[in-house]
C-alpha cells in the first residue's frame, strides 16, 4: 500500500508557543555522536554552517577539514573565508542525513545552522511560526520542536520562582559588591587619541532584520535606547532668564 503522508500545519502546532512572535527556529539535533543545542533552521540558507562553539566542543582539528575556497556572506554583510568543511552525520529520529559543515571562524549566538541541503534531503518542512518542523519516515510524521518538554518546563519555572530572590535585576539589587570580585574596564591607553570607526551600511534585508531584532529586545524591556556623549554635545539647552 502506497502512503500519502501530508505535512501541514496549523492552529493547534501554536499550542505552547506565545504568539505572536518573529523568533528564529532553534532546536537540538543529533549532529555526530553528540545532542547540539541552539542549531537554528534557516530555508533560507543554501549551506549547512559550524561555528566555533560546535567546532571546539567536537573536538575537531584542522587536519580534519576538507578544503573549501568560496568565501561566504555573514549576517552583517561581511565576507568570512571558511576555515574548511567537514561532512558529519545529523540523526532525526530513525533518519540519518549526512550533510557537509563549512566550518567558520566568527562569533555567533548559534552552533551551527542547517538549510535546504539537510532540509530537501530529509523531506522537512520547517515553520518558525509554529516553532517546529515535520519530516516522513516510513508511514509516519515526525515533529522536532523548538521548545523545552512540558515536565521540564515545569521544573524550570518551580526553580526560578523557588530562587528568584538570588536573581538581581538591576545593579541597585546588589550593593556593596567587592571590586576586587569583578570589575569591567575598557582595555584603552588614555595617552591615545580615540578615532571613530567607518561606517558600515548592512545591506537592506540584514538593516530591516536589525531593526526588528532590536524593537523586538526595547518590547521585552532587555535593551533601553541612550543618548552617548557625541550626540548630548550637539544638544543646545536654551534657558530662559528669570524677569525682574
Amino acid at each position: 500500500m502506497n502512503f500519502c503522508l501530508v505535512l501541514s500545519f496549523s492552529e493547534e502546532d501554536k499550542i505552547g508557543t506565545i504568539q505572536p512572535h518573529d523568533d528564529a527556529l532553534l532546536i537540538t539535533l543529533r549532529i555526530g555522536d553528540y545532542d547540539v543545542r541552539r542549531v537554528m533552521v534557516d530555508g533560507g540558507s543554501a549551506a549547512e554552517v559550524m561555528y566555533p562553539d560546535l567546532y571546539k566542543g567536537l573536538g575537531l582539528k584542522p587536519e580534519d577539514l576538507m578544503p573549501y575556497n568560496s568565501l561566504l556572506m555573514s549576517f552583517d554583510g561581511k565576507l568570512v573565508i571558511p576555515m574548511g568543511m567537514i561532512r558529519l552525520p545529523i540523526q532525526t529520529g530513525p533518519e540519518i542525513v549526512k550533510v557537509n559543515f563549512i566550518v567558520v571562524d566568527i562569533y555567533s549566538p548559534y552552533t551551527a545552522i542547517v538549510g535546504r541541503p539537510w532540509l530537501h534531503t530529509l523531506g522537512a518542512v520547517a515553520s518558525s511560526l509554529h516553532q517546529k518542523m515535520k519530516f516522513p519516515s516510513g508511514d509516519q510524521v515526525f515533529e522536532i520542536r523548538a521548545q523545552l518538554p512540558l515536565q521540564e518546563n515545569e521544573e524550570l519555572i518551580e526553580f526560578l520562582t523557588r530562587n528568584i530572590d538570588v536573581f538581581t535585576w538591576d545593579t541597585c539589587d546588589a550593593p556593596g559588591i567587592d571590586l576586587a570580585f569583578i570589575c569591567h574596564h575598557l582595555n584603552v591607553k588614555p595617552a591615545i587619541t580615540p578615532k571613530k570607526q567607518p561606517l558600515r551600511r548592512p545591506s537592506k534585508e540584514h538593516a530591516d532584520a536589525i531593526r526588528d531584532e532590536v524593537m523586538m529586545l526595547k518590547h521585552a524591556g532587555a535593551i533601553k535606547e541612550v543618548l552617548y556623549p557625541e550626540w548630548l554635545a550637539n544638544t543646545v539647552v536654551v534657558k530662559k532668564k528669570s524677569g525682574k
